[in-house]
């Protein structure tokens, strides 16, 4: 508990920018975590490595950084496998209990699109029999397919390109 403590004596602006969210948000989550916690245990059993509050913090870093498990396992002295069963139940836990939940995919997808994100991913294919500089990517002996998403400008329609990198 006590880096939680730690991370609450932090300004406001200065812990939203550290944790990622604001003290109000943090402590509702640890409260929906403890009520959780504390049903789950009830009959007893062996004392936690990791306060729930830890736990919390833990996941946070996980998504805010992009740390490894790993790394996040040796700051807080536990075990990988302790932080990987940390996440997935503090995911769970809070996604089951509506308040941190993300709306579904039909609901994403109502609506007008306001922003769009593009990745342009080249995939190894096996060597076409014909046609094979179409496909060459230019490196020793890979043959790739890119994929990307393109709109045109005419129709302002969307569509994803594949292939010999050639708008279809």
């Amino acid at each position: 508990m006590e880096r939680a403590k730690k991370a609450f004596k932090l300004p406001n602006a200065q812990f939203k920018r550290v944790i990622g969210t604001k003290k109000s948000v943090f402590q509702r989550m640890t409260h929906i975590l403890q009520v959780a916690y504390d049903k789950l245990h009830e009959p007893g059993g062996k004392p936690p490595d990791l306060s729930v509050s830890d736990k919390l913090l833990i996941t946070l870093q996980y998504y805010r950084e992009y740390r490894t498990m790993e790394h996040i396992a040796i700051d807080y002295e536990c075990s990988k496998s302790t932080v990987c069963r940390s996440i997935h139940w503090v995911e769970q836990t809070l996604s089951a209990h509506g308040d941190f939940q993300l709306p579904g995919k039909a609901a994403l997808q109502d609506g007008e699109m306001k922003e769009i994100a593009i990745d342009v991913t080249e995939h190894p294919i096996n060597r076409p029999k014909e046609g094979q500089k179409e496909w060459y990517s230019g490196k020793k002996k890979a043959h790739q397919q890119v994929s990307n998403p393109c709109k045109h400008c005419h129709t302002h329609y969307l569509h994803s390109r594949s292939g010999t990198g050639k708008c279809s």
